[in-house]
């Protein structure tokens, strides 16, 4: 009897090892996924998935979200900063396959990821403390929302910058009907619905980026940043107005949209995406063609969802803003365009996605009267 008892104990004990080790094991992915340290007097969040170009995932934002609201509070951290690895991206976005596989069993992490992550851009974007986000690199979706809504965004002439979702059956979320509608004229609505690419300097002409860097002095100006006291907004800026005064790379080269502003402004200045893919189609020039072109791929669901998620973000603040995305995140995870758009892209990568509806005039007022409609106590709470 009692060999039996202690037999059974070793196992519960043994067990319990491989738990606890499993545990850490994933604890330390997790961790080693994303680096949280303090250096001087600051907080440096370092992701750190240069192979996944540092695409954001769920353990990642539970990892950050705990610290910056620890260095909030923290007398001894004065400024945060924000990078990525490997020098190809800061964040491409967030990792839409692990959600797409929920989405489709029905599991968790489909409302999970979307409430934790908005809750995440939230807490940027209201911040006691000078938060500075190092752009090099590729900035999409996820990555949008861990640096747009910050007080300092730093491009340099490696930034690429695009909200892409309308090719994937979702919409330009992390807040971007929030800060998409207070670009100047109508560029946010042609960036959210075309997912045109910006690079470089035009991410801080277009008021994306705060300023604008060469890549060879971002070193440098993170050891400046790291070494400030006790800093104020005007202490920070000052420091990063002095990299870009001394930043000359492409000064001299125009916007790569400047010839078309006026066009776009006119051109999608209307009351629905049929409108504007009216004025498009009409106009007769290269550029409006092309336009019209890109758009008769994207998703109709997602353009539509995308355009009334701008007009009524232009009035709301961010908390209201996320409240409403984090719904329609929702709609799509019960729909089927999300699921089709990471098939044809991400997937079999054969880019001919099959969507349904297939045309605007079938995406009905109804559907999007409810996408955008209260989850009840599901809804997200900021």
């Amino acid at each position: 009897m009692y060999l039996t008892v202690l037999k059974s104990a070793l196992r519960q004990r043994s067990v319990y090892r491989v738990q606890r080790i499993q545990g850490h094991m994933m604890s330390s992915k997790a961790s080693s996924e994303v680096l949280l340290e303090r250096v001087g007097n600051a907080g440096v969040i370092t992701l750190n998935r240069p192979k996944a170009l540092n695409a954001l995932n769920l353990n990642m934002i539970r990892h950050i979200y705990p610290q910056l609201k620890k260095w909030e509070e923290d007398s001894e951290t004065d400024i945060v900063i924000i990078k990525g690895v490997g020098g190809k991206a800061f964040c491409a976005g967030g990792d839409i396959r692990a959600v797409t596989d929920a989405g489709k069993a029905g599991g968790p992490l489909a409302q999970d990821f979307f409430r934790e992550e908005y809750i995440l851009n939230n807490t940027i974007g209201t911040y006691k403390k000078p938060y500075v986000a190092l752009i090099d690199g590729i900035t999409m979706g996820g990555g949008v929302g861990l640096s747009v809504h910050g007080q300092f965004r730093v491009a340099t002439e490696k930034t690429v910058f695009a909200m892409p979702e309308t090719a994937i059956g979702l919409f330009p979320d992390v807040g971007g009907g929030f800060f998409l509608p207070r670009l100047r004229g109508k560029m946010g609505l042609f960036l959210a619905l075309t997912g045109f690419r910006l690079k470089g300097r035009d991410v801080q002409r277009v008021g994306v980026a705060t300023h604008f860097v060469q890549s060879d002095k971002v070193v440098a100006l993170e050891k400046d940043l790291e070494d400030l006291t006790s800093p104020s907004v005007r202490d920070v800026a000052d420091v990063l107005n002095s990299y870009q005064e001394q930043s000359t790379l492409d000064a001299e080269k125009p916007f790569v949209l400047q010839e078309h502003v006026q066009a776009i402004d006119r051109l999608f200045d209307a009351r629905s995406v049929e409108r504007i893919l009216e004025n498009l189609q009409k106009d007769g020039s290269a550029f409006a063609q092309k336009q019209a072109e890109i758009l008769s791929k994207m998703s109709p669901t997602s353009l539509k969802l995308t355009f009334r998620q701008l007009q009524l973000g232009a009035s709301l603040n961010l908390q209201e803003v996320l409240m409403m995305e984090y719904r329609l995140s929702q709609a799509c995870m019960r729909g089927h365009d999300f699921y089709e758009g990471v098939r044809a892209v991400l997937i079999d990568k054969d880019q001919s996605p099959k969507w349904k509806p297939s045309n605007l005039a079938e995406v009905t007022e109804q559907y999007m009267d409810e996408s955008f409609s209260s989850l009840g106590d599901k809804d997200l709470k900021l």
